[in-house]
């Protein structure tokens, strides 16, 4: 089941998407990969909570939950091996409240912008990218 807002209806006042728009508007994203990272991308799971957990802030050393707007959970390709496979899913999470709160802060991106950008990001990290790899690219603060 899909549902879509459009960014004018959001901005119109309407309530905040809830956790079924920020995970369809995900996997609108990911469906517009190119081929190859499209096929990497079917083993990963997509997953959207309002919060962190309070471990993962803890364990990544973050003390505010709003700092934090996705995270990869899982071993990259670049990593991967046959001889030694993963316990659990890879997995891409989604925090609601501080993609949210960004979007609010920033003013001048579409939520699904926002969430896309999140949502590709995220994925990056999948495909064996580090946050310096994914900067020289996709120079998203300017």
């Amino acid at each position: 089941m899909f549902r879509h807002l459009s960014g004018h209806a959001i901005v119109c006042g309407m309530s905040d998407p809830d956790l079924c728009w920020f995970h369809d508007t995900a996997i609108t994203a990911i469906s517009a990969f190119p081929e190859p990272f499209l096929v990497a991308a079917q083993h990963v799971l997509v997953r959207v909570s309002d919060w962190p957990p309070a471990d993962v802030l803890k364990q990544m050393g973050i003390d505010d939950p709003l700092e934090l707007t996705g995270l990869y959970d899982g071993v990259p390709l670049t990593c991967k091996s046959i001889s030694d496979p993963a316990p659990l899913p890879d997995t891409v999470w989604l925090y609601r409240e501080p993609i949210l709160d960004e979007w609010r802060t920033r003013g001048d991106v579409s939520l699904t912008r926002l969430v896309s950008h999140v949502t590709v990001h995220e994925f990056a990290h999948h495909f064996g990218w580090s946050d310096a790899d994914i900067a020289t690219i996709d120079r998203w603060w300017e």
